[in-house]
């Protein structure tokens, strides 16, 4: 059996986090699909919210992370794709009922406004979480309509 794909991204202000995450996941024994950036210049986090998004819907990854210093701008750059329910979490409790209730398939994190330990367990909780469906299904379905 093949090992799940996660991707990853973040931009400049959330490159540390990533590097971080992207240890974390290979110790996980997850295959990483880095969709950058690769280095701490300064780019535009909507290119890789945007990478994200094609990333999801081309089925290159069911699942991934993003990050960037504060996790909003990323979030609503990815969240423009309809394949991807990204969901910006500041702890644990968050990323479980990201997964639980609104079936996200996209982490969203804020480098300057999570530390190292509660990152790692938001990643854990996202991974580890299944949709729970029923009535959250319901719901789920009309994120969808424009």
């Amino acid at each position: 059996m093949s090992k799940e794909t996660i991707a990853i991204a973040s931009d400049h202000a959330g490159f540390a986090l990533k590097s971080t995450l992207i240890e974390e996941l290979n110790a996980l024994g997850f295959d990483v699909l880095d969709l950058g950036p690769f280095d701490t210049n300064s780019v535009d986090y909507p290119d890789y919210g945007h990478a994200m998004g094609d990333a999801i819907a081309e089925g290159k990854a069911k699942r991934g992370v993003l990050i960037c210093g504060s996790g909003i701008g990323i979030s609503i750059a990815a969240n423009r794709n309809p394949a991807v329910r990204a969901a910006l979490c500041a702890n644990g409790l968050m990323a479980r009922l990201s997964r639980q209730h609104n079936d996200a398939n996209v982490l969203a994190l804020g480098e300057r406004l999570t530390g190292v330990d509660v990152a790692k367990d938001c990643l854990k909780e996202f991974l580890n979480t299944e949709f729970e469906g029923g009535r959250h299904g319901r719901r789920v379905e009309k994120l969808g309509r424009a």
